[in-house]
């Protein structure tokens, strides 16, 4: 993060205003995902999932090191395509329309997940109508029980998926179709799992549901994407999920999965990007109410939804501002707990809570750290109509500001 607070400090001398600013690394992005897919076995292709963060100088940074990209609407493929005409792309979620399921195949999409019986008739309808061949995956929910994480989206009631039971529905309904080619499964049953040991265990669960489909059915599949849920771990940061020792015992287990299953991949999004990112925001004011020491910076979950949407407190560092203009003393507060808020008229706009620093000022920023993942891209950005944040993208120690 030296680099973000050197970018900080220096806008800080240039200009007055409050500070507000998304920073994205692209090349510590770069570095962090080459590391990451040169260290899959060979016969598995890492996919970033879109939905994590879908900005376009992420996507160009991401694009050369990946295998593909892995989308859930019409608008994402679309981003795709902006970025490269010929990059794989596979189009997952539920309840794509009809526009989607078309404009998907006529932008050359690589593969869909079919998330239902319906959507299965529906996209056999479309491609026959189109007069070409789709493949495509099953995505099943799974009956469990699964390792424990953060989200869970599989082995309970959730819109995901096809249920398990329905499998020999859905892959006779599937090899009836004369225009869908039923090249495997899809899996997505956890998110934010932190443990490698449980990974490998959900992967060894996927390989013995689909062998034993195989066998009970009579069928050979060619493809199994095995979702994402690699996590981050935003309680501690330095306690990441062990990327080395899954990829130890990941070369073990794909020993054991048939020849056949020729293409196999994950598709991440958190565990590529939320590294890369950090959230700066100025310190607006600093007041006590009810005992409860109060830091209200400018920004807020409009602009980083994340800790509201998951119910954590999101670490960050204080970045020490000298400069003061006012001719009144700085307010300031050291040794208590804070609770860290934005500008919107809400309690729940909160982004740490209860957090003991030595001090903080205002007029000091703070630099939420590990927020290149589902920052600005699930957040209500228009809220009370503030002005959105800066975007700022650092490439070989230069940041290049971009609109939003």
């Amino acid at each position: 993060m030296n680099r973000m607070e050197e970018i900080i400090r220096q806008r800080k001398a240039e200009d007055d205003a409050p500070l507000c600013a998304h920073l994205y690394d692209l090349d510590h992005l770069a570095s962090h995902v080459k590391r990451i897919t040169q260290s899959l076995p060979s016969r598995i292709g890492m996919f970033y999932a879109m939905k994590a963060n879908s900005e376009r100088p992420v996507l160009e940074t991401i694009a050369p090191l990946a295998a593909g990209f892995e989308v859930a609407s019409l608008g994402e493929v679309e981003k795709a395509r902006a970025v490269s005409r010929d990059i794989p792309v596979i189009f997952g979620g539920p309840g794509k329309t009809d526009q989607e399921l078309e404009g998907g195949i006529r932008l050359g999409v690589t593969r869909f997940h079919v998330e239902s019986l319906q959507e299965l008739l529906r996209l056999e309808r479309i491609a026959a109508r189109l007069n070409v061949h789709v493949p495509i995956l099953l995505r099943i929910n799974l009956k469990g029980p699964f390792p424990s994480a953060t989200l869970q989206m599989a082995g309970r009631p959730t819109q995901f998926g096809i249920d398990e039971d329905e499998v020999a529905v859905a892959i006779q309904l599937a090899q009836q179709s004369s225009h869908l080619k039923l090249e495997g499964f899809h899996f997505h049953s956890l998110s934010n799992n932190l443990d490698p040991e449980r990974h490998l265990a959900l992967l060894t669960m996927y390989r013995d549901k689909v062998m034993a489909w195989e066998e009970a059915l009579g069928i050979q599949v060619t493809t199994l994407n095995v979702g994402g849920g690699i996590g981050v771990n935003y309680a501690d940061l330095s306690a990441q999920f062990d990327w080395e020792a899954f990829t130890r015992g990941l070369e073990g287990l794909l020993d054991t999965f048939p020849a056949h299953w020729r293409n196999l991949m994950f598709e991440c999004g958190r565990f590529l990007t939320a590294s890369c990112g950090g959230y700066g925001v100025e310190v607006l004011d600093i007041k006590k109410n009810h005992g409860q020491w109060y830091v209200i910076v400018r920004g807020g979950t409009h602009h980083f939804r994340l800790p509201v949407s998951w119910q954590h407190s999101h670490p960050f560092d204080v970045v020490e501002i000298d400069h003061w203009d006012y001719p009144f003393p700085r307010k300031e507060t050291g040794g208590e707990p804070v609770t860290v808020t934005g500008q919107l008229c809400t309690p729940k706009d909160v982004l740490a809570r209860d957090v003991i620093l030595p001090r903080v000022r205002i007029g000091d920023v703070l630099l939420f750290r590990f927020t290149g993942a589902y920052g600005w891209s699930i957040s209500h950005h228009d809220f009370l109509s503030h002005p959105h944040p800066d975007q700022l993208y650092l490439k070989q120690g230069q940041p290049v500001l971009t609109g939003v």
